[in-house]
């Protein structure tokens, strides 16, 4: 490639703009949303039958979809003219789940309380699906933190399947220091969970989640002593385990939420101004920047901007 087609590439890729939909690069699921914004549900129905058994994508698609079902009610009327249907009613569960999570802990306890229910009706009617398990785990971390059946609920996941990132994440979430873990916790059990996976899952990435977690921990317990200058990104060897357990090693057809994922690789790796490896992360994630951890240092979008240009053209004297 010639200089000027290499400036040409890097002012393309630096310049390009956010895209901020939640259903990224799933194409079809962005149509269905359009239908179900104007309480059509057969377009739900077609896309999680078509899914089918790929639980990375099914739950992924159904968590998008509940974001709009949750104060509309295209899941609810789905789930009542087609009460026997598994689909129908994991997006309902989905549905009542998020609704009790934003009514809160007290409010919300009917919410829970029905949101579970539709989960044990998915189960009998699918017992395979992994869907309504995640549905459990987020209950359990929000209403009611039991850890007996958290690990009744995490065993059902293991057997049905073992590497699934969103329940990983769901677990560690729970076991973060602010919900139901002790202090630390949360670290060892994504450690070893990093440990164990086979190469080129993104379950490599969850000792960076807990990391960015004790971060905005501390920037918040010590707003004035604890400012953005100081981090952990900096000769941190967990990225470089990320880089050689899941980046290296990925499939070439990413997960669905690889976005979330690679956001968190390369924040890590700009953060310790490692800017010309995080080159190749910003191009994967293209126009699918993530808040989360971008917003633990300053303005999410901003801080994904500036650190993808320099990425593309590292400068002399850098500021975080």
């Amino acid at each position: 490639m010639t200089s000027g087609r290499r400036l040409g590439a890097r002012r393309n890729a630096v310049g390009r703009a956010l895209d901020t939909h939640p259903a990224r690069d799933d194409t079809a699921l962005r149509q269905v949303l359009e239908d179900a914004s104007m309480g059509r549900w057969e377009g739900p129905r077609d896309l999680l039958t078509a899914t089918g058994a790929n639980w990375d994508r099914r739950i992924f698609q159904l968590q998008v979809l509940a974001e709009a079902g949750a104060r509309l009610r295209f899941a609810d009327t789905w789930a009542e003219a087609e009460p026997r249907s598994p689909h129908a009613l994991a997006l309902l569960a989905n549905v009542q789940a998020l609704r009790a999570m934003i009514a809160g802990r007290d409010e919300g306890r009917t919410l829970m309380e029905d949101a579970w229910h539709t989960c044990a009706d998915v189960q009998r009617l699918w017992p395979e699906d992994v869907a309504p398990l995640l549905v459990m785990l987020a209950l359990l971390r929000t209403h009611a933190p039991d850890r007996y059946t958290l690990g009744h609920v995490w065993e059902e996941i293991k057997q049905r399947d073992p590497w699934n990132r969103e329940a990983h994440h769901e677990v560690v979430t729970y076991l973060f220091a602010r919900n139901h873990g002790e202090e630390g916790e949360a670290m060892w059990w994504a450690e070893e969970q990093a440990a164990v996976a086979p190469p080129g899952l993104p379950l490599a990435v969850l000792p960076l989640v807990v990391l960015a977690e004790a971060h905005r921990s501390r920037q918040e317990r010590a707003q004035d002593g604890y400012g953005l200058t100081i981090h952990p990104w900096v000769e941190c060897p967990t990225t470089d385990l990320v880089l050689d357990r899941w980046w290296r090693h990925r499939a070439p057809h990413p997960h669905a939420c690889f976005a979330d994922d690679a956001n968190y690789l390369a924040h890590a790796l700009s953060f310790a101004n490692r800017h010309h490896e995080a080159q190749e992360v910003f191009d994967a994630i293209g126009p699918y920047a993530t808040t989360v951890p971008w917003s633990y240092c300053g303005p999410a979008t901003e801080l994904f901007k500036r650190h993808r240009a320099w990425a593309h053209d590292p400068p002399r004297g850098r500021r975080r």
